[in-house]
């Protein structure tokens, strides 16, 4: 059995620990307030920009309006955007993702690469020798709130992948936020852009009251849909980002509290077990005296 010092320097190991996990459970308590509400900043924009694409499309033919619209024929090759966190600490978070991952595509029937945002997913795809052609570490950050402008990139980067015949198919996996205490790992199709649903309806963002927006545009409908649905692409994937790490925080949040938890039980059975040792030295001590004066005595 450890010594009374030792058992000491435990306990104040244990405490100073369990002192670091409820300072970091504050602070991610208070960033995945932040998270929240810039997601929540995000949706109007969203919906209004899905409006507007759904209306330009709701008409027949729309699969030939634009080619980020079109379905390939005979796809070959996908393309899918992994976005996981920068660092660990965060219960199962980043975990799930990679499962999530492995489960869609490691029998995925086309040729899939990859393309990675954040460290932690970069760094367990090269070690599993998959195919990585571009990494965005940096924009998941839990120092810093992503912005759409440093986010953007992976968009374009989705975008000219696509046109030029590299993936037939791109697909974003990420992490849902849901509440502070539910994140899930989900998958979304990016491009081609899928505006209605299997039976050719256009699919709403939210439900709608009254009769339908009636809308004029100018320039042309080509030109519109050239800048919209770049944007709207690049759009998703930063909510889609801003989502991860609402779901981050959230996770991190409650790792932090269980690990607090459980280093305050660890802390009360180690107290328990010092003072059985500190109780036994005591009582040899004791003994020893007792023994020494009988010794005495008998003299």
């Amino acid at each position: 059995m450890a010594s009374a010092r030792e058992m000491r320097l435990r306990i104040r190991s244990v405490k100073n620990i369990a002192q670091v996990t409820r300072a970091l459970e504050t602070v991610s308590a208070a960033k995945v307030r932040k998270a929240v509400q810039a997601l929540a900043a995000t949706r109007s924009y969203a919906t209004k920009a899905w409006q507007v694409l759904s209306h330009l499309t709701a008409q027949p033919g729309h699969h030939s309006l634009h080619p980020l619209l079109t379905e390939r024929t005979d796809p070959k090759t996908a393309l899918v955007i992994v976005i996981t966190g920068e660092r660990g600490l965060a219960g199962a978070y980043n975990t799930n993702v990679i499962r999530f991952l492995a489960e869609r595509f490691d029998r995925f029937p086309l040729d899939v690469k990859y393309v990675t945002v954040g460290r932690k997913g970069r760094d367990i795809l090269i070690r599993r020798r998959k195919p990585v052609i571009a990494d965005f570490s940096g924009l998941t950050l839990p120092t810093k709130f992503a912005r759409f402008a440093e986010t953007s990139s992976v968009g374009r980067l989705a975008v000219e992948e696509f046109m030029k015949g590299a993936a037939d198919e791109v697909y974003l996996v990420y992490t849902d936020f849901i509440n502070m205490g539910r994140q899930v790992a989900t998958m979304k199709k990016l491009l081609p852009l899928e505006v209605h649903d299997k039976d050719g309806r256009v699919m709403e963002t939210e439900q709608r009251n009254g009769p339908a927006a009636a809308y004029e545009y100018e320039p042309d409908q080509r030109e519109l849909l050239d800048q919209i649905i770049p944007r709207f692409t690049s759009l998703q994937v930063y909510q889609a980002i801003l989502e991860s790490q609402a779901s981050e925080h959230a996770a991190r949040m409650v790792a932090m509290r269980n690990a607090t938890d459980n280093a305050k039980e660890l802390v009360g059975s180690l107290q328990l077990a010092y003072n059985k040792v500190r109780q036994q030295a005591i009582t040899n001590d004791i003994l020893d005296i007792v023994g020494g004066a009988e010794a005495l005595a008998a003299k």
